[in-house]
């Protein structure tokens, strides 16, 4: 499915009406860590759909995939020299429909509509003049690259199953591909195969036990082309939407050593043209469902794939290239640049027994010393004021005093960030920071995304409809030391 990126610019509020505030103690876990994040956590995806691509009668996709993208429009490459480095994934719905022009591969055919066709359209081609135009621009930008290959050549399609493809992939035109693009010196930091054709597949499907052997054909590839194991890319799959027993028997016929990433996809908000789209972007009980998933993908990794990362290589919220007014809007965004800047590897346990509309999570701070916190507060009446507390898991009255002694060493001045939609409108496209609106410069330039300081004795005061990144850099972690 194809992930259409709409990058939204995000700044802080401190012009907005004032709101009788709920007191909320939000308590975090600041001796250990419960968990780690990749250093690049944000990934974007470059898709292959071509211009035609339209759902109803919006068509997002003009001259935005992968063979039309303009590679010399600035806005986008500042928008990724931001991150410094973004993770950029090349691939998508048609990734499996493309073939790469190189070595015996003459032919280069364009992508076509056609009603038997997966996704409704023909073969296309990536010829090596294109890949030479996205490495340079990937080399410019800084972006590290995971690139998706073709897993359905070779197969057929079963006569059974209108679904169901079998037999061996075919590696030849995937290794001519990775070896034109070890002879430019193009650094690629992982391969993944294939795109959603595991489980019961969205417009294909391969069986569990042949992906696990074709997976372990591409991991000798890549040791072959790449010997060197301190810069060898990493191995991801299958790059599709979760099935427990499709995903473990992966895993078993893989093998340890061969998967370093196990990718899934995360469209839990349904199709982008839904009416009520906008009503599940605001639920927190809609939103919940999807946490059994993250915890049976982790099952299956200590199972069946220790040492295997957890990889979410879509995560677009709605499938049908998102909603227009939901998924380009306020209402879905969190602000992944300064989640970037300001959220570390380390994530700490963070409970509060507040308001299921106030979401809290709290990581170790990217620059040390210190943790930051990210609120959303997804009600549109109610504003917060949040007291953080290091919780030590001592009893009543030491923890009551540990509450005290937390706030003493809390005298550096906090840094927050809070972000809110234009005019109160959740649909609107315009971010403000601290009240001020977020637009490039003149230069086509990220703005500064500078926090305002704020007396670390007082709580953080969470409006409506908001979100906020603060940062607590008095705050004690031996998690974060």
């Amino acid at each position: 499915m194809g992930l259409r990126v709409f990058a939204l610019l995000c700044v802080v509020l401190s012009c907005v009406p004032r709101f009788l505030a709920e007191e909320v103690k939000v308590k975090v876990e600041g001796v250990t860590s419960i968990a780690e994040t990749d250093d690049n956590f944000v990934c974007a995806t470059l898709d292959w759909w071509p211009s035609t691509k339209c759902e109803a009668a919006h068509c997002p996709w003009v001259n935005a995939g992968i063979l039309r993208l303009d590679l010399k429009n600035e806005i986008l490459s500042n928008a990724i020299k931001a991150f410094n480095p973004l993770r950029i994934r090349v691939g998508g719905s048609l990734q499996d429909l493309v073939v790469y022009k190189v070595g015996k591969v003459t032919k280069c055919p364009h992508f076509k509509k056609r009603e038997d066709g997966l996704f409704g359209y023909s073969h296309g081609c990536l010829p090596m003049n294109r890949w030479d135009e996205l490495n340079n621009f990937f080399n410019e930008t800084g972006a590290l690259v995971t690139f998706s290959v073709n897993a359905l050549r070779g197969r057929k399609k079963s006569k059974d199953d209108e679904l169901l493809w079998t037999g061996d992939w075919a590696p030849q035109n995937a290794r001519d591909l990775m070896a034109y693009t070890v002879s430019k010196g193009y650094k690629i930091d992982s391969y993944e195969l294939g795109n959603e054709i595991c489980g019961s597949g969205v417009e294909a499907r391969v069986e569990a036990k042949q992906y696990g052997k074709d997976i372990i054909v591409l991991k000798e590839l890549v040791k072959e082309l790449y010997p060197n194991e301190t810069t060898q890319p990493k191995v991801l799959g299958p790059g599709g939407f979760y099935d427990e027993k499709w995903f473990n028997e992966f895993l078993q016929t893989a093998g340890p050593g061969v998967v370093d990433g196990l990718t899934h996809h995360i469209y839990n908000l349904g199709a982008g043209d839904d009416p009520t789209l906008i009503n599940k972007l605001q639920d927190p009980y809609f939103l919940d469902h999807i946490a059994q998933t993250y915890k049976d993908i982790s099952t299956t990794i200590k199972t069946f794939g220790p040492g295997t990362g957890a990889w979410v290589s879509e995560g677009g919220g709605a499938y049908h290239s998102g909603g227009d007014l939901s998924s380009n809007t306020f209402v879905n965004g969190f602000c992944a640049l300064l989640w970037h800047r300001l959220m570390g590897k380390r994530v700490l346990r963070t409970t509060h027994d507040s308001s299921p509309y106030l979401r809290v999570y709290s990581h170790c701070s990217k620059t040390k010393p210190g943790i930051t916190l990210l609120i959303i507060n997804m009600s549109n009446s109610t504003a917060f004021d949040v007291s953080v507390v290091n919780d030590l898991n001592l009893n009543p009255d030491q923890e009551h005093k540990s509450a005290e002694d937390s706030n003493k060493t809390q005298q550096k001045a906090r840094e927050e960030y809070h972000l809110t939609p234009k005019d109160g409108n959740i649909q609107s496209n315009v971010v403000l920071l601290n009240g001020i609106p977020l637009v490039l410069t003149q230069s086509k330039d990220i703005p500064a995304m500078n926090p305002k300081l704020v007396d670390a004795e007082k709580p953080i005061n969470v409006a409506p409809d908001s979100i906020v990144f603060a940062t607590l850099r008095g705050f004690n972690a031996p998690a974060c030391a």
